[in-house]
């Protein structure tokens, strides 16, 4: 268990806070490219680790970012008028550029030099991966852009989303990286999911609930991998990268996409849970692309017209508790995201981990929370953090059996750190 400082510590993620400095070192994906498609678009709000800023493109197709409230008298720019290069407050026509910039203000004088000197917080954008990304950290500490794999692949290889998540953001990624609860609560979609049947890893699952966990360290975060008793004198493990500072990838099953999150900080109570699925190798199909728009896999269905999850707290996830009973859902909540997703937020917006009793299957969540912590004090400090280089991002989940005795680190190194265009190593 932590302390409630340390708890404090790695779940407080405004500016001045130590997760939330560090955080604003990284890129962080922030929007759907989508979102904003076209140029002098709709402005759309955006929320990260509790700055409130509207996105929007102009009129030449760049990409703002910037504080939400007018410099006049704080009225929401998400009301604006994006036009001629610029988003126009309509109350009283202050207008400001994709950097901030006041360029026109009708109520003064040009000749007063009040205009120049009214500027709104902005923050730089790139895209990448059909995702709009903002740095949010110190200018002069401004790293590469990110060179996560399905952000590398072409585009009919990848599927993205996101969905609202009631809770901090440490209580996804550490959903994320604990592969021992499939075996219990996913145990009765493994083979109904399109996205998950077929894979002899899922007998695995089924048949050894009581992983064995290995945490190695790497240049760009952690390897988790959790080993499971396989047949003909082999373990099968599991392996799922994380990468500083909310990145997961997800082990495949059989031939189907891997699968990879990133869990952002909306506020301390909130975040955005981004799912992805990609192959390296192939196009997504369009039975794939299809269950995937349906809510299949990581993926959910939605509240129309927003990022809620039809599922979600204000109706107890629809949970059918005929189903739990009958044994065809673990927990009568239908949709893997979603499972995961109610046992998340059903801790409260905070966990209190001044309470909880951690086992041999939380290595990985203990190793997160050092990783984290670590860093950070790194970053107080003025020394280097990890997962900003390139290099460091460009990892790969894979399951393999190996002989008793291999560890993976050696016997998986080839699907670890492969080659882009080239298959998953899968079970």
């Amino acid at each position: 268990m932590l302390t409630q400082e340390q708890n404090d510590q790695l779940t407080r993620t405004g500016r001045g806070t130590l997760m939330g400095d560090l955080f604003r070192r990284y890129w962080i994906p922030a929007l759907h490219s989508w979102e904003i498609a076209e140029p002098d678009c709709a402005p759309v709000r955006v929320q990260i680790m509790g700055e409130k800023l509207v996105a929007f493109r102009d009129s030449e197709g760049r990409i703002g970012v910037i504080d939400e409230f007018c410099a006049h008298r704080s009225v929401s720019l998400w009301f604006g008028r994006n036009e001629e290069c610029g988003l126009r407050c309509p109350y009283h026509g202050w207008k400001y550029d994709v950097n901030g910039q006041c360029v026109d203000l009708p109520s003064e004088p040009e000749e007063s030099g009040m205009r120049r000197g009214i500027k709104l917080k902005s923050y730089p954008a790139i895209e990448r991966g059909d995702v709009v990304w903002i740095y949010m950290g110190p200018p002069e500490l401004k790293p590469a852009p990110p060179e996560l794999e399905w952000v590398r692949v072409s585009a009919e290889r990848r599927f993205v989303s996101k969905r609202l998540q009631e809770s901090n953001y440490l209580q996804a990624i550490e959903g994320g990286i604990d592969s021992s609860h499939v075996s219990f609560l996913h145990s009765g979609e493994l083979e109904t999911d399109p996205l998950f049947k077929g894979s002899k890893g899922n007998q695995y699952n089924l048949e050894d609930r009581m992983p064995v966990f290995e945490v190695v360290d790497f240049e760009g975060g952690l390897l988790i991998g959790a080993r499971r008793k396989a047949e003909h004198g082999k373990y099968y493990w599991r392996i799922t990268p994380w990468i500083m500072p909310w990145h997961t990838i997800i082990p495949p099953r059989a031939g189907h996409p891997l699968g990879a999150h990133a869990w952002v900080p909306i506020d301390d109570e909130h975040c955005w849970a981004w799912s992805i699925n990609y192959h390296p190798g192939r196009a997504l199909s369009a039975p794939e692309v299809k269950a995937m728009r349906e809510g299949a896999g990581i993926h959910v269905k939605y509240v129309p017209g927003s990022f809620i999850p039809l599922a979600n707290k204000s109706n107890d996830y629809l949970i059918d508790r005929m189903t739990q009973r009958r044994g065809r859902s673990y927990s009568g909540v239908e949709g893997i995201a979603m499972q995961d997703a109610s046992l998340q937020e059903s801790m409260g917006p905070i966990q209190d981990r001044t309470k909880e009793h951690l086992c041999m299957t939380d290595k990985g969540i203990v190793g997160t929370r050092s990783r984290l912590l670590r860093a950070a004090k790194a970053a107080r400090e003025g020394k280097s953090v990890p997962g900003l280089d390139p290099a460091s991002q460009r990892v790969r989940s894979c399951a393999i059996e190996l002989p008793v005795g291999q560890h993976y680190k050696e016997g998986a190194k080839h699907g670890l750190f492969p080659e882009l265009d080239t298959d998953p190593v899968t079970v």
